[in-house]
């Protein structure tokens, strides 16, 4: 193997497990905080940030293909849609709890904006 290709190694195995310590985190994350709104925060931002630096790590490890191409929209596909389904759910969940404030402080903003 030459140095180039070495480095390419390194670099791929560095993001690919470097995405994997993410997971753990968010893992741990998960399954530590009570409320269902922090397991969110958790699993959203590990998830986000996991997968992107694993499909980040590939796409090194691939080199310039139409693979690689495929794999980088992945990337930015999975960097849209995450937050926006995990904010969503989130939402779901605040909406359908009758009494929210038991749990964690939620403010109602038509009452802020009455009061302005």
């Amino acid at each position: 193997m030459t140095v180039l290709s070495w480095i390419k190694f390194l670099a791929g195995a560095f993001f690919i497990l470097a995405g994997l310590v993410v997971f753990v985190i968010q893992l741990i994350g998960v399954f530590r905080f009570r409320y269902v709104l922090n397991r969110m925060h958790a699993a959203a931002m590990g998830d986000t940030l996991g997968v992107g630096l694993v499909l980040l790590g590939v796409l090194i490890l691939n080199g310039l293909t139409m693979a690689s191409l495929k794999i980088g929209f992945i990337i930015v596909f999975l960097w849209f849609t995450s937050p926006v389904a995990s904010h969503v759910v989130t939402n779901l969940e605040v909406m359908s709890r009758e009494k929210p404030e038991e749990c964690c402080p939620v403010k109602d903003l038509h009452e802020e904006d009455e009061q302005s």
